[in-house]
Order: structure tokens, then sequence, then C-alpha cells
């Protein structure tokens, strides 16, 4: 900070790493990565002018002790052009104990127009999705003190924010007033007159945090002839600066992170393997209506259907490891930040050791990190009468007759609908929540998010998709069972029978639903599996949850 008129600051440069692919958002990274520490994340919006990139530079100066000057920085150089990430990596000597990654964003409201805010509200949506940015601790609005009411541009950023993470999100925002002097900053009355959704103190203003740009670079005792009252101006600004830059990184310690993941992906991997398994069964009913002749006279016979093709897709060549479950034989976590060593750290474990995303849900030590990610797809096989009756006498303990082994492969059947349809309803769950912390009028119920299902599948027209199609038809039929009944609607008397068979039929085999993802790809799993390679690129523990048996 300036101290006396001959103070000169050593200035140093900031030697950033960067990573790019193809265009994504821009990433850099100062030091190298510790697990030692935690990392948290804050995203840094403004409005073009609010002085938004100027902080961002206090900030990483303040975290290394340095004082830092552009002498030749215009305004065209100044403004941001996409969504990029300061990845600040804790080492000795940081005045914060933590880890940082600063998102910074392009500034709103600039003289290309509306147009221009929506995509800057798409690339950050794509910077969360392509960097695998898991939770977010603190929103930063830049705005300037002065400002007695809020422009349309500054509610849409608040908006656009909202849309994005959803209204969960006001507890993690807080408010950094540039261009502040010692007044209370007018912009926060203008914050409370809009009814902008942010944590307020005890005296009902938002929380903020005052600096003023002008002191943030400055240099006193480089010219002779300095003004000595703006001298004084810029050391209190400085100090001003500086006390609440302190106050602020101590604030982030505190602060909840919000989880910008959900299980939706694990889930919708689930479904997909379900219709697989879903057809795989129905093919062999059809065969064995086929083969009457020769089930009825005991006779083998040969045909193929398709089978759970369990891929492991190779990532040795990208510097990037997975969290699999050896026991679901699942990628939980892709691309995985921890070693095997700091597994509480991965993403996909809650605080008891337990896996979220797993359909199992084990415990830690079933989860290793590997150099393959696991994927699904579809394999024809062929395979006789004789081992697929086997196959369900040996379940059974006992001989099957003809008519037995239909019941079976039809119980299987219900089974595998039923469950399919709990995990497409979970998904719906999931999309519901969005839309309600969202504010969004049109949550998609579970027979709406079949529909989509179908579309999907009607527009990328992948080897089975009729199939699948036909599946997930059957699924939306109990799904809209399902939905009349939780609305109270009146069943004609064909619906409630239905209804009321399937749920027999779900509370009999209740209990043989463990471990039931390792079921559907177990038939096979060593003679399917196979390895794809990607090209090379430069709190107080509860009893671990065991693998279902």
């Amino acid at each position: 900070p300036p101290s006396t008129p001959s103070h000169h600051p050593h200035l140093l440069t900031l030697t950033i790493m960067q990573h790019e692919d193809k265009g994504d958002p821009v990433r850099y990274r100062f030091g190298k990565e510790s697990l030692r520490h935690n990392v948290k994340t804050i995203m840094v919006l403004g409005a073009t002018g609010s002085g938004k990139t100027t902080l961002i530079n206090a900030m990483v100066n303040y975290i290394l002790g340095l004082i830092h000057e552009e002498t030749n920085r215009s305004q065209a150089d100044s403004q941001t052009s996409s969504v990029t990430a300061y990845e600040l990596c804790h080492r000795e000597g940081f005045r914060i104990p933590y880890s940082l990654i600063i998102i910074d964003t392009p500034g709103f409201g600039d003289t290309r127009g509306i147009e221009y805010d929506e995509l800057i509200t798409e690339q950050i949506k794509e910077f969360f999705t392509s960097l695998h940015v898991n939770e977010i601790n603190v929103v930063c609005f830049v705005t300037q003190a002065p400002l007695a009411r809020l422009t349309p541009t500054q509610k849409y950023i608040f908006d656009s924010i909202l849309s994005i993470f959803g209204k969960d999100i006001a507890e993690n925002i807080l408010v950094l007033v540039t261009f502040a002097d010692a007044h209370v900053p007018p912009v926060l009355e203008a914050i409370n007159q809009s009814e902008i959704p942010c944590p307020k103190d005890n005296k009902g203003q938002p929380i903020h945090f005052k600096f003023n740009n002008s002191a943030v670079f400055s240099q006193t005792g480089t010219s002779g002839d300095c003004d000595s009252d703006e001298e004084n101006f810029d050391e209190i600004y400085w100090k001003m600066g500086s006390t609440n830059m302190k106050k602020f990184f101590a604030s982030l310690k505190s602060i909840p992170p919000k989880s910008l993941s959900l299980t939706k992906e694990g889930l919708q991997q689930q479904i997909k393997v379900g219709l697989i398994k879903l057809e795989e069964i129905r093919k062999t009913q059809q065969e064995l209506v086929n083969h009457k002749a020769e089930v009825e006279k005991n006779i083998n016979f040969e045909y193929e259907v398709d089978v759970i093709n369990t891929i492991k897709k190779v990532i040795s060549g990208t510097r990037e490891q997975a969290t699999n479950c050896t026991n679901c034989q699942f990628t939980c976590d892709f691309p995985c930040r921890c070693s095997d060593g700091w597994k509480w750290f991965c993403a996909a474990m809650d605080m008891w050791g337990n896996c979220k995303v797993c359909p199992d849900h084990c415990a830690m030590r079933y989860h290793k990190l590997q150099n393959y990610t696991f994927e699904y797809d579809i394999k024809k096989e062929k395979r006789t009468y004789e081992d697929m009756k086997a196959k369900y006498e040996n379940a059974c303990g006992q001989k099957l007759t003809q008519e037995k082994l239909k019941q079976k492969l039809e119980e299987e059947l219900g089974q595998i609908k039923s469950k399919v349809h709990d995990l497409v309803e979970t998904v719906s769950r999931c999309l519901a929540r969005l839309d309600q912390i969202a504010l969004n009028p049109n949550p998609l119920s579970t027979p709406d998010y079949l529909d989509l299902m179908i579309l999907t599948e009607e527009r990328e027209a992948m080897p089975g998709f009729l199939e699948r199609i036909q599946s997930l038809t059957e699924v939306k039929k109990t799904a809209e069972l399902v939905a009349k009944v939780a609305k109270k609607e009146p069943l004609l008397p064909e619906e409630s029978k239905k209804f009321n068979e399937q749920k027999e039929m779900k509370q009999s085999y209740a209990k043989k639903q463990k471990k039931w993802f390792k079921t559907w790809i177990r038939d096979g799993e060593e003679k399917t599996s196979q390895t794809v390679a990607l090209p090379p690129q430069t709190p107080q523990p509860q009893q671990e949850r065991q693998p279902r048996h």
C-alpha cells in the first residue's frame, strides 16, 4: 500500500498456465494443484464499465501479496470477451488458506445489445458443463456505488443467474461495490428497491464490500509533483479496499457452496441399460413363441438377442482419471480431481463416504481411480434354449416347465419395467426441482419426460431405437396411470385392475431389487466387455454402506 511519497512497489509478473480445448471456455492455472487445500469457486458478474476485471486483478494481487500495474492498459484491452477461469493453486505465502477459482465473465449491457447478453448467459451455462465445475461458493455482483437505481441490464444479470442456478443461489450472492467512498453506497438502496434476492445484514442492507478502483493500482511517489491531498485519498481508499478484501475472503470460509451437479446423467445411463435389458427379455419371449414346437419337445435351439455391451473407454492419454465403482461397474465421477488417497474430496461422495451416483450407492472403498470410464451399448449375441432354461432353473433351484419358464420371463420383464419407471420418475423429480428453483411454471411430469425421451430416440435413430421406443411407450402407460392416481382422478375398471396388479407385483419383488444394475449387465459381461482407447491429448462418518447382494 502507499505509505510515503518515495514508496515504489515491487512489480511482479503473474505467470499462468493456460488450458484450452477447441474454443471452449478458457482456463488458466497459477501454481500446481494440491489436494491438501480446499478449493473455493467464485463467479464475478457485472455490467460493462463496472470495474469488474480491475477488481479481479486486485483480488489476485491481494492473494499473492502483490501490487500490480499495467501502465498502458486501454479500455478495449480490459474487456473480457469470453468466460474465463483463473485457478490459483494454494502455496506458501498466500493470504488465504485455500485454493481459489475465479470465473470472470464478459460485461453485460455493452453496445452489442440484448442478443449478446443472452450469448453471455449461454456461455456461462456451457462453462459449468464443459469444465465440470461441480459447485460454486459465491456469485459476486459488481456495481458502481453512485447508482441510485438499477439499470435494466443489472436486473437482467440477476434474472440470468437465477435462471441458470435457481433461486437458491440468492443466499450466495455478494455485492462488490466499486468507485466507493466512506459513505453508504446509494446502490444498496437501489438493490433493495428492486427486490433483488441476496443476503442482508442486520441493518437490512445487502451484504457488500467496498472498493475504489482509482486506488487499486495506485503508486505514490512516482512523480515529484504528486498532489498530497490526492495521495491521502489514495491511501484511504487503498486501506478501505484492503480491509474489505480481507473480509470478503474471510467470509468465503463460512458460506456453504451450492452444488451445480445432479444425478440426472447417471440415472439416464441406468435407464439406457434398462431399456436394452427390456428388449433382451422381450426378444427371448418372442423366440419361445417362434420355437413353440421345439420348446414343447424340449429340443435345444439357438437364437440371437441384443445384449448390453460394457465398454471400458480408455482415457489414459488425456491426463484425466475417472472414479469407478468396482461393484456396480459404473463411472461415478469423470474427470475426477482426486487421488486414491483423497477420495473423501471426490464430488461423487457424500459426507459419510458413500457414493451419491452409482446404482447401489456403494461405500467409498468399492471405488477406484482408473484410467477408463464405463459406457454401455448394444451387441448381438448367440444364445441357446438350454442355457437360458438352465439360468432360470439355477436361480429358482428347481426344474421349470414351459409355463413356469414363461412366467419367470414375464416376472423379470415386469420388474425391469418397474425399475425403469422408477428411474425415469427420479429424473423427472430432478428436472421438476430445477424448474421449481428456477421459477419455471411448466415443470415436466414423468409422462412428459418420457415423451421427450421418445422424441429423442426418434430424432437420433440409433441402433435399436424402435425397440426402445416400444419399451418407453409401455413405461409411459404405467407413468400415466400413476399420475392419475396421484391426482386422485377416477380410474376406469381396466385401469384400476392394471394399477393394482402393478402395485402387487412391485411389492412382491421389492426385496429382489438389490444389486439390480449389476444383474442387468452381468449376463455375459466377461464375453461382451471391450476396451476402446481414446486418442492421447496434449463430519462424523456413519456406518458405510455395503454392496447389495
